[in-house]
């Protein structure tokens, strides 16, 4: 605070200076307080946001809030619990290859979403291309085999000694009807553009060889392949 003693110009000077501060503690506070507000206010925004658009947004927090009853998820209504169907897994490993299911079977209901890995290895010393053909027994029991993920859907190139292993998503339609309790899923691999393998021993003695495969010449309509 200026004295008697103080010159006017430094006076006025030492003014301005105090008032230019007060105006900026002003505005800092108000942007504090804009801030809190916006943090006060962005919980209930985002849960609003979220409810609209349907996204689960309780905390765990809230989840182990005293007085809080956690919800069970609702069942889906699309699973058959009252139903069992065996599903088996097969694989065709005939050919320079090496190919099997990592589960034999499973135990699952109709509606429900099940995956299964299968396992392949290319022990020849070159490198391949192959493509893998599903069939379904018993034959009824096809148009009822839903698979959302399948190696089945590509062809794959794989080098000498290469390993892979595939997931297969299905799910069996609530429909299939109710005499049928076991499913056979099969992969048969081809090779694309490939040789044939050789027959086993005694099977086709004297004849001549089989010629190269195409996939293009091969049908899975019911399940089941056609020349």
């Amino acid at each position: 605070m200026p004295t008697d003693k103080t010159p006017p110009g430094r006076a006025g000077f030492l003014a301005a200076l105090r008032a230019d501060n007060l105006r900026m503690l002003g505005k800092l506070g108000l942007v504090a307080g804009l801030m809190f507000g916006f943090g006060y206010a962005l919980v209930p925004v985002y849960k609003a946001i979220c409810t609209a658009l349907g996204i689960n947004v309780l905390t765990l927090a809230e989840q182990n809030a005293a007085g809080h009853r956690a919800k069970a998820p609702p069942p889906n209504s699309q699973i058959d619990r009252a139903r069992t169907i065996t599903v088996e897994f097969d694989a065709n490993a005939r050919g320079p290859w090496e190919f099997k299911p990592a589960v034999r079977s499973l135990e699952v209901h109709p509606g429900e979403l099940v995956t299964v890995m299968y396992e392949f290895q290319n022990v020849q010393n070159r490198t391949m291309a192959a493509q893998a053909i599903p069939s379904y027994a018993p034959k009824q029991a096809t148009s009822h085999f839903n698979k959302l993920e399948c190696f089945c859907f590509s062809e794959y190139t794989l080098k000498p000694g290469e390993r892979k292993q595939w997931p297969v998503v299905f799910y069996i339609d609530p429909k299939l009807p109710r005499d049928v309790r076991t499913i056979t899923l099969s992969y048969t691999f081809f090779e694309v553009g490939g040789r044939v393998p050789a027959a086993p021993a005694g099977g086709l003695q004297g004849r001549a060889p089989l010629a190269p495969l195409s996939l293009l010449a091969l049908s899975t309509e019911g399940g089941e392949l056609q020349p």
